[in-house]
């Protein structure tokens, strides 16, 4: 059975993109070798990537292009070859490399994915995918990186959750640039 994976970004203020929709204030500490080092290190991974629309759209509008590839060669070589499923009812077609459109019901699809063998599942970005996944108990594990920034506005990724979810702290891992990543699973 795989793991299913949330790693995302979050402010202070536990918000995963700004007022505005963008994840810029996540990418601030991007000169900082120790991050970058963790970063390349956790693109070696070959996990499948699950997306909703508005994140895959993000990703495959930057992840392919020369400054992706000139910025972040590990990252966007893993980006642009690994698997990815994307969850949509409104996109027709999904033509970033090796990416799966899915169309049915989220639940029952990712239920699927998990019993099927591999390395793992992993969910960037999608807060409207994670909060509904969240609800279903299907997420194992929530890796956040805690940005040392406060944007005051923004949306958080369990927006909509329908009850709350106790968790247990699994590991915490401070950097120097001031970025706190921390990982926790379901309490039992």
């Amino acid at each position: 059975m795989q793991r299913l994976i949330v790693f995302n970004h979050v402010s202070i203020d536990g918000y995963f993109v700004d007022a505005q929709g963008g994840m810029s204030f996540a990418h601030r500490a991007a000169n900082n070798d120790e991050w970058n080092a963790f970063v390349s290190d956790n693109a070696r991974g070959d996990a499948e990537f699950l997306f909703g629309r508005v994140t895959y759209e993000m990703m495959a509008g930057f992840w392919p292009t020369e400054m992706a590839v000139k910025n972040m060669p590990d990252v966007a070589r893993k980006m642009n070859e690994g698997r990815k499923t994307v969850f949509s009812r409104s996109l027709e077609r999904a033509d970033w490399n090796n990416t799966t459109l899915v169309k049915g019901n989220l639940a029952e699809e990712v239920g699927r994915m998990k019993k099927a063998d591999g390395p793992g599942i992993v969910i960037f970005g999608s807060g409207s995918i994670v909060s509904q996944l969240t609800d279903e108990g299907l997420i194992d594990e929530y890796q956040l990186v805690i940005n040392p920034i406060v944007l005051g506005a923004g949306r958080t990724m369990f927006a909509g959750l329908k009850a709350p979810r106790g968790l247990r702290l699994k590991s915490a891992r401070e950097f120097s640039n001031g970025n706190l990543v921390v990982s926790y699973e379901q309490s039992v």
